[in-house]
């Protein structure tokens, strides 16, 4: 099956009207490239539910807050149009920057804690960076259906924040995050890795099991505590934060919730490669313990 490539903005609008004409639905998958297996997994629920896929690729220069970041994401256009191929997706759109913004934009969206803790502290600028360019890429494109990872478990809480406030008719799909056998999350930012640092990265993972493992004997606001401990102690391991926090509003957790699912979240240096990780632990599994 051959994949059909999209520069520009009006070639995808066109398409995609013409699609809705047909009364077919749109599925979209907006990545930053340098694909892997969690992207293509979230390609393979599109094309369930969707009669049509549409991947983009762009590189979000306002998302980044520091210029080395940017400069060294890695970009791995050849391979990643083999992998869409495969997967059967139907179209790639590859903007430029110039494209996407003829003039500088970048919008601000304030959603509290959710805009401004953890990744919006650590990060200035990054949400709405993100924000901006997935509501350009929600307009152009106008799917039915967006699919994101869930391993950026904040984003993907402000992506549906911000939908709903804007009032866009798409519907936000949060798909499971895809690990490696060794349970590292799968990102783009691990081809960066080298091996020593590949293996000292799976302390992230052993971390968040170790306290899922431990909620009947600890309350959250202590496995916090216990949770950056054992990071800092982990060689190689410059841990940002590490927090427990209600998964619908983001307020940190001094005891465990009764009507709300928690998750832990992560965010740690391994070497100069910034990792983030989380858990979510259900409502039922805090019943349990």
């Amino acid at each position: 099956m051959s994949i059909v490539v999209f520069e520009k903005i009006t070639e995808v609008r066109t398409w995609s009207e013409r699609i809705g004409a047909s009364d077919l639905s749109v599925g979209f998958v907006p990545t930053m490239g340098a694909l892997h297996e969690g992207h293509i997994s979230l390609i393979d629920r599109a094309k369930g539910e969707c009669d049509r896929v549409i991947v983009s690729i762009f590189v979000n220069p306002t998302q980044f807050n520091n210029s080395s970041d940017l400069a060294n994401y890695p970009r791995t256009y050849d391979r990643d149009l083999k992998l869409l191929t495969d997967a059967g997706c139907d179209v790639l759109f590859f903007p430029s920057v110039a494209e996407i913004y003829p003039k500088p934009e970048k919008r601000h969206w304030d959603f509290g804690l959710l805009s401004n803790s953890l990744e919006g502290f650590f990060r200035p600028g990054h949400f709405d960076g993100m924000l901006t360019v997935v509501y350009k890429l929600l307009e152009i494109v106008r799917p039915q259906r967006a699919y994101f990872g869930e391993k950026d478990f904040q984003q993907l809480s402000l992506i549906r924040a911000m939908v709903q406030q804007e009032q866009i008719p798409v519907e936000i799909v949060g798909c499971p995050i895809i690990r490696e056998s060794d349970g590292l999350a799968m990102s783009s930012r691990n081809m960066r890795l080298t091996p020593d640092e590949r293996q000292q990265a799976l302390a992230i993972n052993r971390v968040l099991y170790y306290i899922l493992t431990a909620i009947d004997q600890s309350d959250p606001s202590e496995l916090s505590v216990r949770g950056f401990e054992l990071l800092t102690k982990s060689a190689g391991l410059r841990p940002e934060y590490f927090t427990i926090v209600n998964a619908r509003t983001f307020e940190p957790l001094a005891t465990w919730p009764t009507n709300d699912d928690s998750v832990a979240l992560v965010a740690a240096y391994v070497g100069e490669i910034r990792l983030i990780d989380n858990m979510v632990i259900k409502k039922k599994a805090l019943s349990e313990s």
